[in-house]
């Protein structure tokens, strides 16, 4: 049987250097389905920012990418985001309410990040 808290359920894992190295490292522990989809927009970035000679394509990636690793880290908060993503793909009631919610649940995640 397992201990009842009171507090905020701890995360997955501690949230990783922004790095490429350590955004890959964490969405393989917490979503390794998702690494495919990780190493190819890193390898678009990557050549976006070649060929554009700008940083910005790179930021993209490290923002996106740490932003879902806080929001994966912990399995209430994804799962509630899927949920509300969900019903607002449906169209079958007003959206207001679950797109608010959505942006809290992008910005606690960007907050946890240090975007």
């Amino acid at each position: 049987m397992g201990a009842q808290t009171d507090g905020p359920i701890e995360p997955l894992i501690p949230m990783p250097e922004l790095t490429p190295d350590g955004l890959r490292a964490a969405v393989a522990r917490i979503a390794p389905s998702r690494i495919p989809a990780l190493t190819q927009h890193l390898f678009e970035a990557t050549t976006n920012a070649q060929q554009t000679q700008s940083l910005a394509p790179l930021r993209a990636f490290v923002h996106s990418w740490a932003v879902f690793v806080a929001i994966q880290r912990r399995p209430e908060r994804a799962a509630r985001l899927q949920e509300l993503e969900r019903l607002v793909d449906e169209g079958e009631q007003d959206p207001t309410a679950a797109i608010v919610e959505i942006r809290m649940i992008w910005e606690a995640a960007e907050a946890e990040a240090g975007l």
